[in-house]
């Protein structure tokens, strides 16, 4: 037995944890594997992508400390990459790092997939436009796709006025994503006021632990930020989103993301002919944009993990 006050490991977490660097020249990024221990369970590996103002770590750990999505699909025999976006985290950054697009940092982890093999994709948030545009290009790497509170393909957004003025006088729309214009003259830097109003307004969040979340954050590029509210009409587009409904795509949504609510994510959902899980209808509420770190993170995680493997991948 253990001492008292004494840590236990949690050794179903347990998997070997590797780092290497990938993407494209102009633009590297910095992934951590977490290789799964049970080689007789070995699946379809998965990548988890972050979103805006954040790293790769979100994945690995809570800022709670308890294990995060990547061990714990590691110990449900899937290996797991976990990249940082290039100039975020581990990542190396570029002069222009404040004008780094999204198509810059989609193109930089499709070069990943390409050397990993056929994997599923989960994104988050601003990863999302990423995601329908890398499985459109390469069909036959991006076998599934989960989008968690994704992003949708500026295809289904409203342009909205290069013009700083406008966009604050949209602040408060809803129906326009709650947008902010970011000067990209520098990069942005996310606060906790910012992150208390949108990503840690839930009751689900570990609040006793905010400090520690807000210690994780990156510096955004300002025109990644401009480009996810479609601002100028420069957001990610798809071709067609035909092709998108060739692969199992699952969308899941909380009841407390403000940027997220039901009607946006659902639309999305129909768009590109995903599954769209509204948590609340499973009797899950709570959840807000954070998922991956909230107090139900193992149940979401074991969720997911069911719905992949009906879905065969």
């Amino acid at each position: 037995m253990p001492l008292a006050g004494q840590r236990v490991m949690d050794l179903s977490c347990d998997g070997e944890v590797r780092c290497f660097h990938a993407g494209t020249p102009e633009h590297p990024v910095y992934v951590d594997q977490v290789r799964s221990s049970h080689a007789a369970l070995r699946k379809m590996p998965v990548v988890m992508v972050h979103g805006a103002g954040h790293t790769g770590t979100c994945y690995l750990a809570t800022p709670d400390r308890r294990p995060g999505w990547a061990p714990r699909f590691a110990a449900a025999g899937r290996d797991v990459f976990v990249p940082d976006w290039p100039g975020h985290g581990r990542s190396p950054s570029g002069p222009d790092f404040s004008r780094l697009g999204t198509r810059d940092v989609a193109t930089s982890l499709l070069a990943l997939i390409e050397e990993i093999g056929p994997a599923v994709l989960l994104v988050h948030s601003a990863s999302g436009p990423m995601a329908w545009w890398m499985a459109e290009r390469r069909p036959d790497l991006v076998r599934a796709v989960v989008g968690i509170a994704p992003g949708p393909p500026a295809n289904l957004l409203r342009d909205l006025p290069d013009d700083p003025a406008a966009i604050r006088a949209l602040r408060d729309d809803a129906s326009a994503g709650h947008p902010v214009y970011s000067s990209e003259d520098a990069p942005v830097w996310l606060t906790a006021d910012f992150a208390a109003a949108y990503w840690a307004n839930g009751p689900r969040f570990p609040h006793h632990a905010f400090e520690n979340y807000c210690r994780s954050f990156a510096p955004e590029s300002a025109r990644i930020l401009n480009e996810r509210f479609n601002i100028g009409g420069r957001g990610l587009r798809i071709a067609d989103p035909e092709r998108l409904r060739e692969r199992p795509i699952m969308i899941v949504t909380g009841d407390r993301d403000p940027r997220h609510p039901r009607e946006v994510d659902a639309a999305t959902a129909s768009y590109l002919g995903a599954e769209f899980v509204w948590l609340p209808d499973r009797g899950i509420e709570g959840n807000g944009h954070m998922m991956m770190i909230e107090d139900n993170s193992d149940d979401l995680a074991a969720m997911i993990l069911a719905w992949l493997d009906t879905v065969g991948c």
